[in-house]
């Protein structure tokens, strides 16, 4: 579905790493700012793995982030959040009971470069990255290192931890279901409770119950939104994401961002993806009680190292 918010950019094939082709190529997306007359001041955002290219704005997952005077500043930033090949909001995409080929995350890479080259962008201020666009981030990284001024991947790793396992778990759990909602609506309300956000709505909410409503709710409509389909072709390109082969090829600075909370994406992973990065990579874990989320509830907690970090690197 393509959100009321978003625009969508279509072209020609897109020739696909695992053999496939896309006959049309469609990215939705969102912008924010205005883009300078040399194309170099453009920021772009990669969401997460269920998420949509709504990052800022009313309602906007990072919207305490993006904006004027804000840590991703509009008034200075040209601001791009596509949503990714694979995913269910507007970009190309499985549709139920057609085929649709393997993906790789350099094909949603190859998606994004060419939406950018349509929008005029020259070389990116920054690419900034959450969870699954965090991996995004890191193939922007090795594959187009010329490309961007400065890299910001957020609770992510530069090599995938969902394994071919979680893919194959996917499939087994919606085959054969006529009607998926229900079991999409489970799986998001285990997932936002993983992930941190049950804990957080129930202390916003004085208590357990209310926070488990909200929760449910939320899962609710994320159930009527997505589909198992897009599930299960982003979830494959995650289980094959490794850019560890390519790291010495990053050459922009990059502050790598963790929190200390979150069980999906460890601080544990920071020593040895900067050994792997160099000098020119730096760390901020967030001091946060709400896991993978923690960088959206606690914003506060690490915008002023993030606009910090892009006034001295991708300026």
């Amino acid at each position: 579905m393509l959100l009321p918010t978003s625009t969508l950019f279509e072209s020609g094939p897109l020739d696909l790493e695992r053999g496939g082709r896309l006959e049309r190529l469609a990215v939705a997306y969102e912008s924010w700012g205005r883009l300078d007359a040399d194309g170099g001041n453009a920021i772009l955002i990669a969401h997460g793995y269920t998420s949509n290219p709504h990052a800022a704005g009313p309602g906007g997952w990072w919207e305490p982030l993006i904006g004027p005077g804000r840590a991703i500043d509009t008034d200075r930033w040209f601001v791009v959040c596509s949503n990714m090949i694979g995913s269910a909001y507007g970009s190309s995409g499985p549709v139920r009971g057609q085929p649709f080929p393997d993906i790789e995350t350099g094909d949603m890479v190859a998606a994004q470069h060419r939406l950018l080259e349509h929008l005029g962008v020259g070389q990116l201020a920054a690419v900034v990255g959450f969870s699954y666009g965090g991996h995004l981030t890191f193939e922007w990284g090795s594959r187009h290192p010329e490309r961007m001024r400065a890299l910001v991947p957020v609770a992510t790793g530069i090599a995938s931890r969902m394994g071919e396992e979680r893919a194959l778990a996917l499939e087994a759990r919606f085959a054969g279901l006529d009607d998926p909602t229900g079991e999409l609506e489970r799986l998001r309300f285990e997932t936002l409770e993983r992930y941190g956000d049950l804990d957080w709505f129930s202390d916003r909410l004085g208590s357990r119950e209310a926070g488990r409503r909200k929760v449910e709710a939320l899962a609710r409509k994320w159930a009527r939104e997505f589909t198992p389909e897009s599930l299960i072709v982003l979830a494959r390109a995650a289980a094959r994401f490794d850019a560890r082969p390519r790291a010495d090829a990053i050459r922009a600075p990059l502050l790598y961002v963790l929190s200390r909370s979150d069980v999906l994406f460890t601080p544990a992973l920071a020593e040895p993806t900067l050994a792997l990065l160099g000098p020119s990579a730096s760390y901020f874990e967030i001091d946060s009680p709400y896991g993978h989320r923690a960088p959206s509830h606690d914003w506060a907690k690490w915008a002023t190292p993030l606009a910090e970090f892009l006034a001295t690197h991708a300026g």
